[in-house]
């Protein structure tokens, strides 16, 4: 065999196990992407189900869902609201992220109204503040986060939507204002966002883009021989 030959041949052999190895590689990576994506879907649908038990609703609120910017209000570019229905009713709307502002920066909060208005509940996904002091309103270190259950705009008073310290009904946290303060002017401005959007546009369902469809073909007129 010449020496030309040798070189084509173990040029096309490398080409091949290159060929081999990038399909390899790919598949791992999709198989890997793919089971990353499922194990964020249901982390994410463990904690909306602990704001909005299974059986309250018969939707999948992960699919249910569309994206606003209102960062006047919920203080994130871009929240997400996944909507839960029962025979086709609005029940709850889960809000996530709504922004607090606290002492070590952004705290990530999911909150859950109710159709009525009503919380069904707030929880704090992500903080940074200061063990010990402002991170009382995790639900692991504390029960306070579980006081907003059952409140509305109007209940409180909006006057009393605050700390206590500042005239309200929320206890703050001793040594540490800035976190509760932040938490509940967030839970607040959420729960305004919500009557302000109204049960109509908040339900609406998503609007789905279909194919344009041809126009139906016409039938040629016969001709008729006299």
């Amino acid at each position: 065999m010449s020496g030309a030959r040798k070189i084509i041949q173990a040029g096309l052999l490398l080409a091949l196990f290159a060929l081999v190895g990038t399909g390899l590689v790919a598949f791992v990576h999709q198989q890997t992407w793919e089971r990353i994506a499922e194990n964020e879907r249901q982390a994410l649908l463990e904690k909306l189900q602990r704001l909005i038990p299974p059986e309250r609703i018969d939707n999948d609120m992960i699919e249910d869902r569309i994206e606003v910017r209102r960062a006047d209000l919920l203080g994130a570019n871009v929240t997400r609201l996944y909507r839960g229905r029962l025979r086709g009713e609005p029940v709850a709307v889960v809000l996530n992220p709504v922004l607090a502002q606290g002492y070590g920066g952004a705290m990530n909060l999911l909150v859950a109204v109710n159709r009525d208005g009503s919380l069904a509940g707030v929880r704090v996904i992500a903080h940074k503040e200061t063990p010990g002091l402002g991170d009382k309103m995790d639900e692991e270190k504390s029960d306070w986060i579980y006081g907003f259950d059952g409140k509305s705009r109007s209940n409180p008073a909006p006057e009393q939507w605050q700390v206590k310290r500042d005239g309200g009904v929320f206890d703050q946290f001793t040594g540490a204002t800035i976190t509760p303060r932040a938490v509940v002017a967030a839970v607040k401005k959420a729960l305004d966002y919500v009557h302000e959007q109204g049960e109509e546009r908040l339900y609406r369902p998503r609007q789905v883009q279909r194919p344009a469809q041809a126009p139906p073909a016409q039938a040629k007129s016969k001709e008729t021989t006299p």
